[in-house]
C-alpha cells in the first residue's frame, strides 16, 4: 500500500492569506525587539525598528486587500499585535530612556498610555458607519494605535537628531505622552489615508515623492522622522476642520433630499 503524504501544498487561494500575516508576525516580532533594545540602552535601533513595524501594519492591510487576501483572523491578528507593538513597546522604549526617572509617576503614565490605546483599539474593532455615512471611513476617531505609539516616540527622536543641539525638549516627555494618550481615546476626527486614490498622471509625482523620502530617511534618519511627527500634529487640526466641512455639506445635501421628497 502507497503512503499518504501527510505534507499537503498550500493552495493558491490560502496563500492570499498568509502572506499579510506573515507581514503582520514580522511587525511585532520588530516590536518585540525594540523593547529588547531599548532594555540594553540602544535607543536608535529601538525607534528604528518601531519604525519600521509602523510601515509594516501601513503594509499588510494594503496587501491583503490588494490580493484579496482579508480575513477576520488577519483582522484579529492585526488588533493583537498593534496592541503590543504600539501600545506597549513605545511606552517601554520612553520609560527606559527618560519616564524611569520620574519613579511610580513615570509608571502610571506608561499604564496610561497602554490603557488608552488597547481601549481605543476595542473601539476602532467595533465602529461600524451606516451606508450614509460611509464618507466617515475616510476618518478615525482620534488618532490611531500606530500613530500614537510612533508620537510619544518624538522626544526620543527629536533628542536622537542634530534639532537637539539647538534646543532640549526632554522635559516635555511626561506630558506629551498624556497627550499623546488622550488623543487615542478622544473622538478628534483624523485623517485616515487607508483610501487615497492616486490618479495615474499623479504616479509619478508620488513615486518621485516616495523615493526622497527614502533618500532622507538614510541621509537624515531622525531628523526626517522628527519632522514627519511634527507634520502629522499639523494635520490634526486639518482633520477636524475637513470632517466638519465634510459633514455640513452631507446634512445639507439630506436636507435637501427630504425638500424634494415632500414636494
Amino acid at each position: 500500500m502507497e503512503k499518504k503524504n501527510k505534507f499537503k501544498v498550500v493552495s493558491v487561494n490560502k496563500s492570499r492569506y498568509i502572506l499579510p500575516s506573515i507581514l503582520t508576525l514580522i511587525g511585532v516580532c520588530l516590536g518585540i525587539s525594540s523593547i529588547k533594545f531599548a532594555m540594553d540602552g540602544n535607543f536608535t535601533f529601538a525607534v528604528l525598528f518601531l519604525v519600521v513595524a509602523a510601515i509594516l501594519d501601513g503594509l499588510d492591510g494594503r496587501v491583503a486587500r490588494i490580493i484579496k487576501g482579508t480575513s477576520d483572523f488577519g483582522k484579529e491578528l492585526d488588533s493583537l499585535t498593534d496592541f503590543v507593538s504600539f501600545g506597549i513597546a513605545p511606552a517601554f522604549i520612553i520609560y527606559f530612556w527618560e519616564l524611569n526617572k520620574y519613579g511610580k509617576i513615570g509608571w502610571l503614565i506608561v499604564l496610561l498610555f497602554s490603557v488608552c490605546c488597547v481601549l481605543r483599539l476595542a473601539r476602532f474593532n467595533l465602529t461600524k458607519f451606516e451606508k450614509n455615512d460611509e464618507w466617515k471611513n475616510n476618518f478615525f476617531q482620534g488618532i490611531p494605535s500606530p500613530a500614537g505609539g510612533c508620537l510619544i516616540l518624538f522626544p526620543l527622536m527629536f533628542e536622537l537628531s542634530n534639532f537637539s543641539t539647538f534646543i532640549d525638549i526632554k522635559v516635555i516627555t511626561p506630558y506629551f505622552m498624556v497627550l499623546v494618550s488622550i488623543l487615542l481615546i478622544s473622538k478628534v476626527p483624523t485623517f485616515s489615508f487607508k483610501k487615497i486614490a492616486i490618479r495615474r498622471n499623479m504616479t509619478i509625482f508620488l513615486l518621485l515623492g516616495v523615493g526622497l523620502f527614502f533618500v532622507s530617511i538614510i541621509q537624515f534618519t531622525f531628523e526626517t522622522l522628527t519632522a514627519c511627527c511634527v507634520i502629522y500634529l499639523t494635520l490634526i487640526p486639518l482633520g477636524i476642520y475637513n470632517y466638519k466641512l465634510k459633514s455640513k455639506s452631507v446634512n445639507q445635501l439630506e436636507i435637501e433630499d427630504e425638500h424634494q421628497d415632500i414636494l
